[in-house]
């Protein structure tokens, strides 16, 4: 019951701060890509594709952030593939597709899910590189220039973008959730530099050689990450540009964000699945990139449980594991102490990350059991906009 306490929390600490913290202070002075374009004239077109299901409160936004850019529309195809939206979002993209020549609409009647939209949409693309993009996320002027600019490297073959965080309010959950995507912005930044193997994109937004496109199979729920993968077996190199800026509302809410890492954890598990592979390679560089960042993650809430239940049998036999027995008790009663807190308008930060990692980690558990119990489906359900409720 020692090892397996002790083993069990080594692999927490050594997944949530040491790899992390190791790989961002050896990859602080690495390059991440000299060979890019410099002008926006040599840079080639880009198709831009956009899954969007009942999306009108943001899709002429995001549409209209493109535009805007700092990137010539000559160059650019937007194609918006609404997945039978219920909404007015049919009715916009179809304004926005008079108004404009390089917008093409594209309307599905039955639900085809994320994945499957994307496959329909890059089979239609015309252009070498293609951005796939959520329709919540709103482009920066130069977001479009940057990802760009490193498909000169014929190695590299997925560049990823930086989710700026909107919409912070004390509260909910919208804090805690930035700082832990800051942190992974930071970390994969630092795998782009050190290894060139980002671990999967924002999924919100990133750039590939549409030729290194694989099509997503039916029910791959995290399709990004998928893609990621495919392309890094393949030999190229996949990177995250800080400049190439993003901006996206982050979630306020718990149980929407409950409800999004829930069905992120089954399709970890999908994915899982399909790269076992890498499982038997741990000495190889992808394999040991995939374990160390994701894998032992995945499985944190197992790991989790495994440290609580070895802590109770060991709980006679000293006073320090009596200690951290009642220390994890105490943990766990906290989430409860800040949702009574939150009733009353009280928010305590330190409370609400404490909230924030069970919580997340209870939604990873089921989901776990969600794939187990083979509980899958083929379409999302976006998370709400403008979340305002706690």
């Amino acid at each position: 019951m020692i090892y397996l306490f002790w083993i069990c929390f080594f692999l927490i600490i050594y997944s949530y701060f040491i790899f992390p913290m190791t790989v961002i202070l050896f990859g602080k002075n690495k390059e991440l890509n000299s060979k890019t374009y410099n002008k926006i004239d040599e840079m080639p077109s880009v198709s831009i594709l956009i899954a969007a299901y009942n999306e009108q409160s943001t899709i002429k936004e995001k549409v209209m952030s493109i535009i805007n850019s700092n990137f010539p529309t000559d160059k650019i195809e937007i194609i918006i593939g609404s997945d039978s939206s219920t909404d007015n979002t049919n009715e916009i993209i179809k304004k926005l597709e008079e108004e404009y020549p390089f917008v093409i609409a594209i309307n599905f009647e039955k639900r085809k899910g994320k994945s499957g939209v994307v496959n329909r949409l890059v089979k239609r693309a015309k252009n070498d590189i293609l951005i796939i993009t959520d329709a919540n996320i709103i482009f920066s002027e130069k977001t479009i220039s940057f990802l760009v600019q490193h498909f000169k490297n014929p190695d590299i073959g997925l560049v990823d973008t930086n989710m700026v965080n909107r919409g912070i309010k004390k509260s909910g959950i919208s804090f805690q959730e930035k700082t832990y995507i800051s942190w992974e912005v930071k970390f994969k930044h630092a795998e782009s530099k050190l290894w060139g193997m980002l671990m999967g994109p924002f999924g919100g937004c990133f750039a590939i050689r549409k030729t290194l496109f694989s099509p997503i199979p039916e029910n791959f729920l995290v399709d990004d990450f998928y893609v990621c993968m495919n392309i890094l077996q393949n030999g190229y190199k996949t990177i995250n540009d800080l400049e190439a800026i993003v901006y996206e509302d982050v979630s306020n809410q718990l149980s929407e964000e409950f409800r999004r890492k829930r069905r992120i954890s089954m399709g970890n598990f999908i994915n899982l699945f399909h790269f076992k592979k890498l499982l038997l390679k741990p000495f190889s560089k992808l394999g040991f990139v995939f374990i160390s960042h994701k894998v032992f993650r995945w499985f944190g809430p197992v790991l989790l449980l495994l440290i609580f239940v070895a802590n109770y049998f060991l709980i006679l036999d000293s006073i320090f594991y009596k200690t951290t027995f009642f220390a994890q008790i105490i943990l766990f009663i906290f989430p409860f102490i800040d949702l009574l807190l939150r009733k009353i308008g009280i928010h305590i930060i330190i409370l609400r990350f404490i909230s924030h990692f069970y919580s997340m980690n209870l939604a990873l558990l089921i989901g776990m059991i969600d794939y187990l119990t083979a509980n899958k489906k083929g379409v999302w359900e976006p998370t709400k906009r403008k979340q305002d409720e706690i």
